[in-house]
């Protein structure tokens, strides 16, 4: 292997661990988000409050694509990314209303 391949591939290699790293941290910040929303879920439901709140899902939306376009992130991609999680987040405050 030639000094350029080898210095490639510990490269690849250092770029790779930092996604793994950034991996574990995306895992748990999501983890932690859908915690503090069940808690919205179960709040909700003791109070008879509708699982969905659709003036607060669309600021949300809007808030994080202009954050998106700030950081370099596709705000398209980041749209349909939060438009997953809050089809989650509805799921679970709907099977605490039950």
């Amino acid at each position: 292997m030639s000094d350029a391949t080898t210095r490639a591939a510990e490269l690849l290699k250092e770029h790779r661990d930092s996604i793994d790293r950034l991996d574990a941290v995306m895992i748990y910040t999501l983890a932690e988000r859908f915690a503090q929303t069940q808690a919205v879920g179960k709040l909700k439901a003791e109070h008879d409050l509708p699982p969905s709140d659709p003036d607060r899902e669309a600021k949300q939306i809007a808030r994080l694509e202009k954050l998106a376009s700030d950081s370099g992130l596709d705000p398209e991609f980041a749209k349909k990314f939060l438009n997953f999680v809050i089809s989650e987040v509805i799921r679970h405050h709907e099977k605490f209303q039950k």
